[in-house]
């Protein structure tokens, strides 16, 4: 049956007005808009304060984030069209902060030059080349030798020489990064085993435990 305003039935959610922030849902929508309807400023100010309560209550786990009132009224702002007008604890914000499109986010210029070391590992170069020379900057260089061998034996699933990652991390910091000669590197076994001891914990046992077989008297 075709809903009229005369009709018992209650309306489709696709003949009414589109929600502003779906998450709070129609009546809080509702709400917000009874508010600007108010003329009294104390009334309506007693109004939103209710309101802010209410989505509060809504998702508590909002209060794990810094500052979430100052969100909740944010919200509330943008559900009233920006056209409520109340004594808020924090500034109306501009109506184009949240209509303009987020910043691109810049990628990087250059590829890494090792595929599988990728720019992070990189950039811990970065850091390890520009520090002083002593025992810090050995043990930072033994642990940057050590996971360049994780990555590439995870990446290329095959054994890799030392000689080549000693080759490579001084290639890649510009000969400022040299691991001692008397320094084991993690052994490619090692690596496949931890790897694949986490990937095995990672997947669920199949099925429950074994039942014990009854006993034939």
């Amino acid at each position: 049956m075709e809903h009229t305003e005369e009709s018992p039935f209650l309306p489709y959610n696709s003949e009414r007005p589109d929600l502003v922030i779906p998450e709070y849902g129609r009546n809080i929508q509702q709400m917000v808009e009874f508010a600007l309807t108010i003329e009294d400023r104390e009334e309506r100010n007693e109004v939103a304060k209710a309101i802010i309560s209410v989505m509060g209550q809504l998702f508590p786990y909002l209060r794990d984030i810094e500052d979430y009132k100052h969100k909740l009224w944010d919200h509330l702002y943008v559900m009233s069209g920006f056209q409520l007008d109340v004594d808020a604890p924090y500034p109306k914000p501009a109506p184009e902060t949240f209509t303009n499109p987020p910043e691109r986010v810049p990628y990087p210029a250059e590829p890494p030059k090792f595929g599988h070391y990728g720019k992070v590992l990189e950039r811990m170069i970065d850091k390890a080349s520009a520090m002083e020379d002593g025992d810090e900057k050995t043990a930072f260089t033994k642990a940057i030798g050590d996971l360049m061998k994780r990555q590439y034996v995870l990446y290329n699933r095959q054994t890799v020489e030392d000689k080549l990652i000693r080759a490579q991390i001084k290639e890649l910091s510009g000969g400022k990064l040299v691991l001692p000669d008397d320094y084991e590197i993690i052994s490619a076994n090692e690596v496949v085993k931890v790897h694949g001891s986490i990937q095995a914990a990672s997947v669920p046992k199949k099925g429950g435990p074994k039942k014990k077989k009854k006993k034939k008297y």
